[in-house]
């Protein structure tokens, strides 16, 4: 491959990543809009995923089953599918232990957003990874510190927060590597 060609597939590469980057941005705004209905339905999706998780370890222990270790396959998948199925069919009594999930996820996104800020520190854009961990930090504190109370609207409106916040900082890497790509070529 020559340089033009690395350019060209470069520019293209980032064009999609702009435009997933705009995308994401536009579903944080919905769903600061909608923060009930976007809180439900995350709540769905986490619910949906458990049901699936539990029947794969119904099926692996049903394959497993000569090696040992049934029990425990069946068991974890009973669970899973009924957590998930609980969440399916109580979705707002779901929430308030689907947002203190969140607190604890947005935490730990926040402090690893943090390490790899002052991983890539050198390279350009690396403030836009700092920024994004210190907000999602801010988001981990502000939910856990309102938590249960403000249940209903408040994965919708943080997690809408948060995806802007995200999107933002993948439009601004997006961009910083096409102008690389350009002075180089």
């Amino acid at each position: 491959m020559n340089a033009s060609t690395i350019a060209t597939e470069t520019r293209n590469l980032t064009g999609w990543s702009i435009a997933v980057s705009l995308l994401v941005i536009l579903a944080g705004i919905l769903a600061i809009g909608l923060p009930v209905a976007a809180g439900i339905a995350v709540n769905i999706v986490v619910a949906w995923l458990l049901v699936f998780c539990g029947v794969a370890h119904l099926v692996f222990g049903w394959h497993i089953r000569g090696i040992g270790g049934i029990v425990w396959q069946i068991l974890l998948g009973a669970l899973y599918i009924g957590i998930g199925m609980y969440l399916l069919m109580h979705p707002v009594a779901g929430l308030v232990t689907l947002t203190l999930a969140l607190a604890i996820y947005l935490f730990a996104e926040g402090l690893l957003e943090l390490a790899l800020s002052f991983q890539v520190r050198p390279r350009q854009g690396w403030g836009w990874l700092l920024l994004d961990g210190i907000v999602t930090l801010i988001l981990a504190i502000m939910i856990w510190r309102t938590w249960p109370a403000s249940t209903e609207w408040v994965i919708g409106t943080l997690v809408g927060i948060s995806m802007i916040f995200s999107g933002i900082t993948r439009l601004m890497l997006s961009v910083a590597a096409r102008r690389l790509v350009a002075k180089l070529a």
